[in-house]
């Protein structure tokens, strides 16, 4: 007997959307309704690897590098080296972990350069912390102040080894001049600290 001829009206049915979609969008719902506060560090890094992972469940990939880095902040600051060893982790995830670090940082910057001053060593400590608590690198680090603690610049002076950095005093002095700041606040971190964020720091009027 001849083979039955499929009818060219019927449509094949659609596939079935992968599993993870309806998980997308209940993290979804979950983050906007309750906030970023109801979710977990890994929950946090699976939404933000959504953009550069759109074909692939990030929750396994974003649980490992919690494991493997310890936080959502150490993940995102985490050296692009030791990224690449994370299997699973291509450029794509890279690139959107680093523009989430950068985002991060120019945020806190600006959220110090709109206030009247630096009024407390704990809001300097804090800015600080953001802007190179998870170098892996030494940084020496220059914040310029006016004559009413209103920041005018902050500058990375010299980067060293992840134990060292020279500091040039001529050059810091120069530079001061230039910007006509009226004090300083020196600061250098430790990147083999076991504590993220340790430094060191001075004032200079």
């Amino acid at each position: 007997m001849p083979a039955k001829s499929s009818d060219p009206s019927e449509k094949p049915e659609p596939p079935e959307p992968p599993h993870y979609h309806g998980h997308r969008e209940r993290l979804r719902e979950r983050f906007y309704s309750a906030g970023a506060d109801a979710l977990s560090d890994y929950e946090l890094l699976e939404m933000a690897l959504f953009p550069a992972l759109p074909r692939r469940d990030t929750k396994p990939l974003a649980k490992t590098l919690i494991k493997t880095f310890g936080s959502f902040a150490e993940v995102i600051h985490a050296p692009v080296a030791r990224l690449r060893k994370v299997e699973g982790v291509g450029e794509a995830a890279i690139n959107q972990l680093k523009l989430i670090a950068a985002a991060a940082s120019r945020a806190t910057k600006g959220e110090v350069k709109s206030r009247n001053a630096l009024s407390s060593w704990n809001e300097v400590i804090d800015y600080c912390r953001s802007s190179m608590a998870f170098a892996d690198k030494e940084q020496f680090r220059l914040l310029f102040l006016d004559k009413r603690n209103q920041l005018i610049a902050d500058e990375v002076q010299q980067t060293g080894t992840v134990d060292h950095t020279p500091v040039y005093p001529r050059e810091v002095i120069k530079r001061a001049l230039e910007l006509s700041a009226t004090a300083l606040i020196l600061v250098h971190n430790h990147p083999t600290s076991t504590l993220p964020g340790t430094f060191d720091h001075a004032q200079a009027g």
